[in-house]
């Protein structure tokens, strides 16, 4: 009799347990997709760049894919991903159609991270500008530059130093949008070249059409690939492209 109500009562418990988690979501490992298809220009950093990725993926986890084939923007295939990373595309990599797919994914709510010559990509695409937020125009020679960090309480940015001295290839920009939350600027003082005058943002996020984006302009050099600080920084900016906020 005691054993039939021990059976009983496990019965009810195993009950009680399927109906509280009924309506529980379970979600799996956030992906990523590395995209780093070129058109126009190639950068030799993608090739540590991707390596680099993959390896902030299983330090933190997060899974990543990787692919320069553009066939991959398919509204089914894009489904498995938390977000997309432009990693130094250039010039025209996607079709029509797989435009189409892509704007799709992020008013679903998906993320999106740019880096470096993202903003070398899609000119004739104005939802991509939009998204990516600027459009490049042209660089000067490589040099070291300061960066003024000017929000240092987002997740990519509240580990860097205020005022942070690199070396990188500092774009100029021919367009920018105007609803960015700018967590980055050169100091156009501290360098030769610089055409945007005190407003020149290297880093900005924002919420557009549905999803999240996140660019950074940093990242031409292979040696970005392997500076903590800058990794930390990306790893911000693909954790928020992710939807985390820590």
């Amino acid at each position: 009799m005691k054993n039939n109500k021990m059976k009983i009562k496990y019965a009810l418990l195993v009950c009680l347990l399927v109906v509280s988690t009924a309506g529980t979501r379970v979600f799996a490992k956030a992906k990523v997709l590395v995209f780093s298809k070129t058109a126009g220009f190639h950068h030799n950093s993608i090739a540590v760049g991707v390596p680099a990725i993959i390896k902030l993926g299983q330090e933190n986890n997060f899974d990543v894919d990787t692919t320069t084939n553009s066939e991959k923007f398919t509204t089914d295939n894009l489904k498995q991903y938390a977000a997309v990373i432009f990693l130094s595309t250039t010039g025209d990599v996607l079709n029509d159609v797989q435009q189409t797919a892509f704007e799709q994914y992020i008013k679903a709510g998906g993320g999106f991270v740019g880096v470096h010559a993202a903003t070398d990509t899609e000119y004739d695409w104005p939802w991509y500008g939009k998204l990516v937020g600027a459009y490049f125009k042209s660089h000067p020679k490589q040099q070291e530059a300061t960066l003024d960090v000017v929000d240092r309480n987002f997740i990519a940015t509240k580990h860097l130093p205020a005022e942070w001295k690199r070396w990188d290839e500092w774009y100029n920009y021919k367009w920018i949008a105007d609803d960015l939350h700018v967590l980055i600027k050169i100091d156009e003082k501290s360098y030769t070249g610089g055409e945007n005058g005190d407003n020149h943002p290297m880093s900005w996020y924002h919420e557009f059409d549905g999803g999240r984006a996140f660019y950074t302009e940093l990242g031409h050099t292979d040696e970005s690939y392997a500076d903590p600080l800058y990794l930390k920084h990306l790893l911000g900016g693909i954790k928020y492209a992710i939807g985390k906020k820590k």
